[in-house]
């Protein structure tokens, strides 16, 4: 099964060293969608306007398939 790794950029980036198997790309944006909706539960206190976060996903090459771009600006 392929491994994808799920690599977290905002104000500490996270790089994911051990990845996951999942059964194809498809399978791969699914756990990105979900993951990222907990990860930004988890961030929302301390997400402020003028701040950016993103989720990558990329292959076993570590070649980038997905990303996930959220930020915030004060009207």
């Amino acid at each position: 099964m392929p491994r994808y790794f799920f690599n977290v950029r905002n104000v500490q980036p996270s790089f994911d060293c051990e990845g996951e198997e999942l059964p194809d790309d498809e399978a791969a944006w699914r756990e990105a969608t979900s993951y990222a909706g907990e990860l930004f539960k988890d961030i929302d206190g301390r997400f402020r306007p003028g701040q950016e976060w993103s989720l990558e996903v990329t292959d076993a090459s570590r070649k980038p398939i997905y990303r996930i771009e959220i930020s915030a600006k004060q009207s």
